[in-house]
């Protein structure tokens, strides 16, 4: 375990199980804790996730929005879930009162803390988290479009037969509708991903529909998504806990564009390290521009 490693984690829903369990198995926290205004729904989990660990060693208990606030990283996944044929950006109004509460009742937060939200609209949420928090904008991050990038590479893994670990592409912007795929950029073992003759094959329209459907998707069948994003955000987590440097793309404050939206950004012990331009086809340049307009017209970001 690492010294001065405590998570907590805001939602006892199933996102929140979820990271929680996720990141239970990482042993890498002194202590997890989860707060939630239904005290039964944490006794609940924290009953629950007690008995895995049995093979973990890291404790969990029920805390508070105080003991939260003085937390080393602060995990926000507490909030309306979205509904099938329902856009993201519908959550705005009803999260923005559930944000606002939740960072209200952890103040003061420690100075050194990292906030890591993680709830729908979570580009949105994200920027609006930072001025609410009194931190800086480095240390307020956004799971951003890490998940649809997995996804991506996952997808891209099968067609091109190879360990999606292997292929460096990314999805920037917006999670949600607008959101799109640098595809000039994309690599496998240094290639450019235009240099391998599948590339000329693959429908990229398609693939860009599937990759931002692929929530909703889930939704339908079953209700809510969950494990794919809990996982996401304990490695987020594992990261900055021990200062990894890795590059993932999450939302962050993107100064040359004066709003908060999916770039890739290298993470450790002080959250947002650097921030790295994707280099981008006029026309990809064109698709991120009308992310970013999208999202500043959004009232809550004005």
């Amino acid at each position: 375990m690492v010294l001065h490693s405590k998570v907590a984690i805001i939602g006892a829903g199933a996102v929140g199980a979820s990271t929680a369990y996720a990141l239970m198995f990482k042993n890498i926290c002194t202590e997890i804790i989860i707060v939630d205004i239904n005290p039964d729904i944490v006794q609940a989990q924290v009953l629950d996730l007690a008995d895995a660990a049995s093979v973990s060693n890291t404790p969990i208990r029920a805390g508070s929005a105080d003991e939260a606030g003085q937390s080393d990283i602060i995990t926000i996944t507490a909030g309306a879930k979205q509904k099938e044929g329902e856009p993201r950006t519908k959550l705005i109004e009803q999260n923005y009162r559930v944000l606002k509460n939740i960072i209200g009742g952890m103040q003061p937060i420690r100075s050194d803390a990292i906030n890591l939200v993680v709830v729908n609209p979570v580009v949105i949420l994200t920027h609006i988290a930072q001025p609410l928090s009194g931190l800086e904008p480095n240390q307020v991050i956004g799971s951003g479009t890490y998940l649809d990038t997995t996804d991506l590479r996952v997808h891209l893994g099968d067609i091109f037969d190879v360990n999606p670990q292997s292929i460096h592409a990314f999805v920037l912007g917006e999670h949600g509708d607008s959101q799109m795929i640098a595809w000039e950029a994309a690599s496998i073992g240094g290639q450019p991903l235009t240099c391998f003759p599948e590339f000329a094959e693959l429908d990229k329209k398609a693939i860009s529909k599937a990759i931002s459907g692929k929530a909703m998707e889930i939704i339908r069948l079953k209700g809510a998504t969950f494990y794919g994003i809990g996982a996401c955000a304990a490695d987020l987590v594992h990261t900055i806990m021990l200062n990894r440097k890795s590059v993932h793309p999450v939302s962050v404050y993107v100064e040359k564009y004066g709003v908060t939206f999916s770039m890739p950004a290298k993470l450790g012990w002080r959250g947002v390290e650097k921030i790295y331009e994707v280099p981008l086809t006029e026309e990809e340049e064109v698709l991120l521009l009308k992310s970013v307009e999208a999202l500043k017209a959004v009232e809550y970001l004005s």
